[in-house]
């Protein structure tokens, strides 16, 4: 991918978006259904925090010393992890020749998501390493408004409470729509930005979401890549894609 000048570079105005919905079950799942699955690192916060716990407890001086080395070995494996849940995203992003990278608005994403304060912050700085590594390529990464984009079906757009009958699922009562709930939110997320920018004075073309199979405009509807492009037809979750030949790093 060529870096764009910005003058050149695209905007949710005129350019084509990966809306990226961020969980607990799934750290993080994209509008072209990648999805990075989050057990690990969720398992991880838990053994520590009980380690934490329990030499909080002891009080003693080794204790201590004990407690600060483990949570230095927590800081590195966080961040291992979020290091690759951020290149995976932007990989993501260049092999669908995504303009905008859209994250839903993080303000109060523990509230929404039951998330602990290590998850919080796992979120906030994900959304950083993206937002520098995608700089680097001539991505731009924003937030959307949050409300209801786990209710709202990404395929009708009708919102109930009723579509949402556990944590994974997503099953419109309306059309019929079934599909994973957080793969859902990631469409509707990105899918809001595309909105946004349509709606905007300064709009200069027309922007569109990326998806698994293809792209999506809210008037135009929905166009299949070429043949030989390689988008999986399902929403089940695929395995992280090797880099496409010819892009950068």
């Amino acid at each position: 991918r060529r870096y764009k000048n910005d003058t050149e570079r695209n905007t949710a105005e005129d350019g084509t978006v990966l809306g990226v919905d961020l969980g607990i079950e799934n750290l993080a799942v994209t509008s072209t259904a990648y999805f990075f699955s989050g057990r690990e690192l969720t398992h991880r916060l838990r053994e520590f925090e009980k380690v934490r716990a329990g030499l909080h407890q002891t009080g003693t001086r080794s204790a201590h010393r004990t407690l600060v080395q483990s949570s230095g070995r927590e800081l590195r494996y966080v961040r291992d992890v979020l290091h690759r849940a951020s290149n995976a995203l932007i990989d993501e992003a260049l092999r669908y020749d995504c303009d905008v990278i859209a994250f839903e608005n993080l303000t109060h994403i523990r509230d929404r998501t039951g998330a602990s304060w290590g998850h919080k912050w796992a979120f906030r700085t994900l959304y950083e390493y993206v937002e520098y590594k995608a700089e680097s390529v001539g991505i731009s990464v924003k937030q959307v408004g949050s409300a209801y984009t786990s209710k709202r079906c990404a395929e009708c757009g009708f919102t109930a409470d009723e579509n949402r009958p556990s944590r994974n699922d997503f099953r419109c009562v309306k059309c019929g729509s079934q599909a994973n709930a957080d793969y859902n939110a990631a469409k509707n997320i990105g899918m809001r930005y595309v909105r946004r920018g349509q709606q905007s004075s300064r709009r200069t073309g027309d922007s569109q979401l990326a998806l698994k199979s293809g792209t999506v405009k809210p008037k135009r509807g929905f166009t299949g890549y070429p043949d030989g492009f390689e988008a999986e037809f399902t929403d089940k979750p695929h395995p992280p894609r090797a880099r496409p030949s010819g892009r950068a790093k």
